[in-house]
C-alpha cells in the first residue's frame, strides 16, 4: 500500500537534510508504527506521504500512487490527522465536519455518527474555540475518516487525552485496520505503539536503523526468564526462571504446586528499552 524508497528531504534553505536515504514498506491492512523523540523526523516523512512536501529526492508511492504524478484524487481515498489540530475555531464541531465532507467528491460518513463514536454528540453543536485540547483531538481524528479512507496518516492520536478517551480512540483504530484500512502512525508513546502496531520503525535523526515486527523486537531484547511472585509463610517472595529446561526445573514446579501463585510474567523488555540498547538514545525528550 505504501513503497518509500531512498526517501531524503532538506527543507528549502537549508543543507542539511531531515529524512537521509529511508525505505521501508506498508502492506495493506497493517498498523505501521514510526518511534522516535521529537525532532527525528517522524512529522517530515508523514507529509512527504500524504503530498504535503514536495522536493524529495527518491520514490515514494501511496495506494498505487506516484507522489510525483499525483492529483487532487489522491485526498479523496486517504486520511490525515495532524498532531496539532487544524480546525475551524467559530464554527461549531458539527458545521466543521459538515465544512470538510463538502470537500469530498465521493459520499462521505454521517457527520453525527462520528460525533457519537468519540463521544461529542452532546457538543455538536458548541464553537470549537470552546473545547478543550483533547475534545479538538478527538474531532480532529474524526475528520479524518470522513471520506473512508484506504490510507490513514494519525500524528500522535492519543495526545492531550485522558485514558478513558485514549482507550476509544485505540479501539476505533484497531476496528479500521480490522476493515483493511492502512494506517501509518507516528509517535512517542511506546504504549500505544506496543499496543497499536504489528511493526515499528525506529527513526533517529532522520534515519531509520531499526524496521521489525513489535513483537520480534521484544523477543530478540528480553531476557528468556520468567519472574514468579508468590506467597511463602505469608511473605510475598519473587524468584526468576530461565525459560530453558522450565519444565523440568523442581523449584519453579514445587512452587506452582505447594504456594500461592501471585503473577508469572515473561520479562520481555519495553519498546523504551528496546530503543534505547538499538540507537543509544533516549526515547522520550
Amino acid at each position: 500500500m505504501i513503497q518509500v524508497r531512498n526517501l531524503t528531504y532538506s527543507y528549502p534553505g537549508s543543507d542539511k537534510p531531515v529524512l537521509k536515504d529511508i525505505s521501508f514498506e506498508i502492506k495493506e491492512g497493517e498498523i505501521f508504527g514510526f518511534l522516535g523523540p521529537s525532532g527525528a523526523g517522524k512529522s517530515t516523512t508523514q507529509k512527504v506521504l500524504n503530498g504535503l512536501l514536495k522536493g524529495y529526492r527518491g520514490s515514494v508511492e501511496v495506494n498505487g500512487t506516484n507522489l510525483e504524478k499525483m492529483d487532487r484524487s489522491f485526498y479523496e481515498k486517504i486520511g490525515v490527522a495532524f498532531e496539532f489540530p487544524n480546525l475551524y475555531l467559530k464554527l461549531t464541531a458539527l458545521e466543521n465536519l459538515q465544512l470538510f465532507a463538502s470537500f469530498f467528491k465521493s459520499a462521505t460518513r454521517d457527520p453525527e455518527e462520528l460525533l457519537a463514536l468519540v463521544g461529542l454528540s452532546e457538543d455538536r453543536d458548541t464553537r470549537v474555540s470552546a473545547f478543550s485540547k483533547g475534545m479538538k483531538m478527538r474531532l480532529n481524528f474524526i475528520r479524518s475518516l470522513l471520506n473512508r479512507p484506504e490510507v490513514l496518516f494519525l500524528d500522535e492520536p492519543t495526545a492531550g487525552l485522558d485514558p478513558g478517551n485514549a482507550r476509544i480512540m485505540k479501539d476505533i483504530i484497531l476496528d479500521l485496520q480490522q476493515q483493511g484500512v492502512t494506517i501509518f502512525l507516528t509517535t512517542h508513546h511506546m504504549d500505544d505503539a506496543g499496543e497499536l502496531c504489528q511493526r515499528l520503525a525506529f527513526m533517529v535523526e532522520g534515519t531509520l536503523p531499526v524496521i521489525d515486527s513489535t513483537s520480534a523486537l521484544k523477543l530478540r531484547h528480553g531476557e528468556k526468564k520468567v519472574r514468579v511472585s508468590y506467597t511463602e509463610d505469608e511473605e510475598s517472595l519473587t524468584r526468576e526462571f530461565p525459560m530453558q529446561g522450565l519444565a523440568n526445573d523442581q523449584l519453579f514446579q514445587e512452587i506452582l504446586k505447594t504456594r500461592e501463585v501471585l503473577t508469572i510474567h515473561t520479562m520481555e523488555a519495553s519498546l523504551e528499552e528496546i530503543f534505547i540498547q538499538v540507537t543509544g538514545q533516549q526515547l522520550k525528550q
